[in-house]
């Protein structure tokens, strides 16, 4: 993908979620992608069909991930 004439480069080395899904087909899905050859980060982000064009996403290292988590079932009422 090239983004301000930059090319970006990805892989999703799993597929976790389907969060939901917007017009066109596109999904908002969670991921373990790869940016760029770094190390795979968990990634949530809207993606198109074909998985070569995605939006703006956030991306969490495991550390990240967990304090999320723990946030999320703090504010859901949940332990």
């Amino acid at each position: 993908m090239e983004r301000k004439g930059e090319t970006i480069e990805f892989r999703i080395e799993r597929s976790i979620a389907v969060l939901g899904e917007g017009k066109g087909g596109w999904t908002t899905e969670l991921n373990l992608v790869g940016w760029n050859g770094r190390e795979a980060k968990l990634d949530i982000r809207p993606w198109d069909p074909s998985h070569r064009l995605m939006g703006k996403g956030l991306t969490f290292t495991r550390d990240e991930a967990v304090r999320l988590r723990d946030a999320l079932a703090s504010f859901l009422g949940e332990s």
